[in-house]
């Protein structure tokens, strides 16, 4: 039913006992109370109902606005984590960065303790007996058996150690050999060609032996060998009596 359907009906039955009565003022006083009250009841009823909608509409509008205070909030904190994302991604690039710088250098630092290890003996020979000359011109001593060659800065085909790093190195030899009426028992240590000391005896007979070293300052690629002297000879054997030894004292 309608809220106008009630007035009409009331007023169809006032008209009615108004008919039968007689009395239309009293009837039509009635029916306007009668208006009224109903009137100001449905009035109520739009009011409450209208005041229901704005409360609704209120606590919707303030969930709306929690809703978007918590969007806020979380959009902020989701920038600060995409901030913080770049920042990490940032700093792993740098570390990965310093870590590779790190490798090289450590690699390069490995390098350079490997270059400076250099040490090395030989002798003549590996087993039996061998002398070496007398020969009418200077001989390059090539010590073939080699005990200990680390940096392989000495090579045991030539007889020559070559200078892998420029540095102090420290160089001994050792000769032996048979005394001889005419022929001494010599060698001389040199660098590029340049003498710098001498080992040398000589007896009429009997075995002998002598002995030298030099400390050297050496450049890269400087090369250090043992020359046999002119109408000289010398003699190994399996107990390794003659001799080239050296190392390095330190870099420069």
């Amino acid at each position: 039913m309608t809220p106008g359907t009630v007035p009409l009906l009331l007023w169809s039955a006032l008209v009615v006992a108004a008919a039968e009565s007689g009395g239309e003022r009293e009837i039509r006083a009635l029916m306007e109370e009668q208006m009224r009250a109903l009137m100001e009841e449905q009035m109520r009823a739009l009011m409450e109902e209208q005041r229901g909608m704005r409360a609704l509409m209120e606590e919707q509008r303030v969930e709306l606005r929690h809703t978007k205070a918590q969007l806020d909030t979380m959009e902020t904190r989701l920038r600060a984590s995409e901030k913080l994302v770049q920042q990490l991604r940032s700093d792993i690039a740098v570390s990965t960065g310093n870590l590779n710088l790190m490798g090289s250098q450590m690699e390069e630092l490995r390098r350079k303790r490997e270059e400076r290890r250099v040490a090395f003996s030989a002798s003549l020979i590996t087993s039996g007996h061998v002398s070496v000359g007398p020969a009418n011109t200077n001989l390059t001593l090539i010590y073939r058996n080699v005990i200990t060659n680390i940096g392989d800065a000495y090579n045991n085909k030539t007889g020559i150690f070559t200078a892998p790093v420029r540095g102090v190195y420290y160089f001994t030899m050792f000769i032996y050999g048979s005394g001889h009426n005419w022929v001494s028992v010599g060698a001389s240590l040199s660098k590029n060609k340049e003498h710098v000391v001498i080992a040398y005896c000589h007896l009429p007979h009997g075995k002998t032996s002598a002995s030298n070293g030099a400390s050297l300052l050496l450049e890269v690629g400087d090369q250090v060998f043992v020359i046999l002297y002119t109408d000289s000879w010398v003699r190994d054997s399996y107990n390794h009596h003659t001799s080239f030894s050296g190392h390095l004292l330190f870099p420069m």
